[in-house]
């Protein structure tokens, strides 16, 4: 449930009782707290010890502990994204050349030429999602006469949420697609008047086509994976996420894929705390998964920097419903609830939380009516399970899941599509999707996150945004004022409010004695700025488990030193040399991407007996 603890007054402080003495205090500041505004905080070992006032707090500090002044900076708990692909994103970040937050297509080709220019042979250019044509003052897509133009030779891949793929003439040799290439089970190939591929891959009625064409793509070595994959923590932490819970993926088998994140671990290299998902592979085989995994492992396994959450997002194939608002929705087959029952069934008696994707009301009403029956012969009795998404659920259907003792998962992905689903259903149906507000008013917990890197951009503020303004990243108003969220409710949502959906809401989400030290130092103060600022805002100083791991502005000399990327063409922000241009410099942040590639044989489309998606 979300409680709001917020006044404009400065409380006294409060502390909890310790041995060691604080490490780290930081005063002067604007701290949001569970007593309301507080100016300081004192840390000790990875806990939040003492907030209060300036006088109180800092009188607790012995000669060698770190004094940060704030300098009126606003101090907020640590983020945490309670449905992201972190661990796949890792592996992929430092290949990808991202549009996150570039406001024009014209800047975002420059973007894709200067990175075109840089890449050797016989390397891609990759754009993989987080953004949409809508944001672009142009509001449209690049054509692939514009891409043709800016890259004859090198393989360009651009992904637009996952209902679309644009690859230029290289990238369709580089994967052999041409006039004898059948259109696979999920998805279109569009063609010329000659039957020739003309490079724009369609999303119907799932997205398989484009995982498995993004698949034909070079792989990063494990030493680069280990790279990417802190590369992108500390990008988070630049947009002061500390913590995520990750949703699993296409593609991403486990024990073999959660290697890299398993050894940064090890070596005490992670920077955000991820509690991960298993994510079925195998349609038709999915409950053999499961039954495995129950055994191999038990949820909670690991600490609360890395730590098994459950099971999900995919638990069946047959239950995913595809969330393409360009298209209509997909009609989940008859054997859905069958299949579904028999995997829910082994969670439940292995007491395995679990997550399940559900876009449509429709989806959410056949899943209850088998968790429903589940819960019958083995009561659910406090076991910790979610939708992801829920966009169009109901009133009766809230009440249902409240019912069962489970949670919602909210993300932005409206904010990337709320165009279309007004373009298909209406203002009036877009108007309480999702129903976040209703969710709260029922008493049920709700979580925000991104569903990034691929269908919304992983940046937390422009969720919050949308939360709270109802605003696409296009402009257009989804939401009347009485569905918004105020600021303060959307940021519990996005600390305490998510920690609840790995079990862990009384011990971190709030600056609090006792909860874990994560929080973060804010550029601007969230609590005042002009709403079309919050998307802008960063962190200038992010601390996970009481350490300082990304510092910036006049926090720099405080910072850990700076991993270099590896290779210096690879597009990361950190690898490359400032552009000159003031377009590409005013966007040049939003590129943050490296990467040194194997070879990586050609995976064939992978045929699916429903109308089933792959996240």
């Amino acid at each position: 449930m979300c409680q709001i603890f917020f006044s404009n007054k400065i409380h006294r402080s409060s502390t909890v009782s310790a041995k060691t003495q604080p490490e780290i205090i930081l005063y002067n500041g604007k701290v949001w707290s569970t007593k309301g505004f507080v100016s300081a905080v004192s840390i000790a070992d990875n806990k939040i010890q003492n907030i209060g006032t300036d006088t109180d707090v800092l009188a607790d500090a012995q000669k060698d502990a770190k004094r940060v002044n704030l300098q009126g900076r606003t101090v907020i708990p640590g983020l945490n994204d309670s449905h992201i692909h972190l661990i796949r994103g890792g592996l992929n970040f430092n290949l990808e050349l991202r549009w996150d937050g570039v406001k024009t297509l014209s800047e975002a080709l420059q973007l894709l030429q200067w990175q075109v220019a840089r890449t050797p042979a016989p390397q891609w250019v990759r754009v993989v999602g987080g953004w949409c044509e809508y944001q672009f003052k142009e509001k449209r897509l690049p054509t692939l006469d514009e891409i043709n133009k800016i890259a004859p030779d090198t393989p360009v891949f651009l992904l637009h949420l996952y209902d679309r793929a644009l690859l230029n003439a290289a990238a369709l040799r580089a994967v052999g697609y041409d006039k004898n290439t059948p259109d696979p089970p999920g998805g279109e190939i569009e063609r010329d008047k000659n039957g020739n591929p003309t490079g724009l891959l369609i999303a119907k009625p799932n997205a398989m086509i484009l995982y498995a064409t993004l698949a034909k793509g070079p792989k990063l070595s494990f030493q680069d994976q280990s790279n990417s994959t802190r590369q992108f923590m500390r990008e988070l932490n630049r947009l002061a996420v500390t913590s995520v819970i990750d949703a699993g993926g296409g593609y991403q088998k486990y024990p073999e894929d959660y290697k890299i994140i398993e050894d940064l671990h090890r070596q005490k290299q992670m920077t955000v705390r991820i509690a991960y998902n298993l994510f079925t592979q195998n349609p038709g085989h999915e409950n053999a998964d499961f039954e495995q995994w129950t055994k191999m492992v038990k949820p909670g396994a690991g600490d609360h920097l890395l730590r098994l959450n459950g099971a999900g997002e995919m638990l069946v194939f047959s239950a995913a419903d595809f969330e393409d608002f360009r298209e209509p929705m997909s009609v989940l087959p008859s054997s859905m609830e069958s299949e579904l029952e028999v995997v829910v069934r082994t969670l439940a008696q292995a007491r395995w939380p679990f997550r399940l994707h559900a876009t449509y009301n429709e989806t959410i009403e056949r899943a209850l009516n088998v968790f429903e029956s589940v819960n019958r012969d083995i009561p659910f009795d406090g076991l910790r399970w979610f939708f992801d998404h829920a966009e169009t659920i109901t009133e009766r259907n809230i009440e249902r899941v409240k019912a069962l003792g489970g949670g919602i998962a909210v993300q932005h992905r409206m904010a990337y599509q709320g165009e279309y689903y007004i373009s298909r259903y209406g203002a009036d149906a877009a108007a309480t999707t999702p129903p976040f507000k209703q969710m709260l008013k029922a008493g049920l917990p709700v979580g925000a996150g991104t569903d990034a890197t691929r269908v919304a951009s992983y940046n937390p503020f422009v969720a919050l945004s949308w939360l709270t303004t109802g605003r696409t990243v296009g402009g257009t108003n989804l939401y009347p004022k009485q569905n918004l969220l105020s600021r303060e409710e959307a940021l519990e949502l996005y600390t305490n409010g998510s920690a609840w959906f790995s079990g862990e809401e009384h011990l971190k989400g709030r600056i609090e004695p006792g909860y874990l030290a994560d929080l973060a130092v804010l550029s601007k103060d969230y609590f005042s700025i002009e709403e079309e600022d919050i998307p802008d805002l960063e962190s200038l100083m992010t601390i996970v488990d009481g350490k300082i791991v990304y510092a910036a502005s006049e926090f720099e000399n405080l910072a850990p030193p700076l991993l270099p990327v590896s290779p210096t063409w690879a597009p990361s922000k950190s690898a490359q040399t400032e552009p000159k241009n003031t377009a590409q410099k005013s966007t040049w942040k939003s590129s943050c991407t490296n990467f040194l590639c194997d070879a990586r044989s050609i995976l064939n489309f992978a045929k699916r007996d429903c109308d089933c998606f792959v996240f």
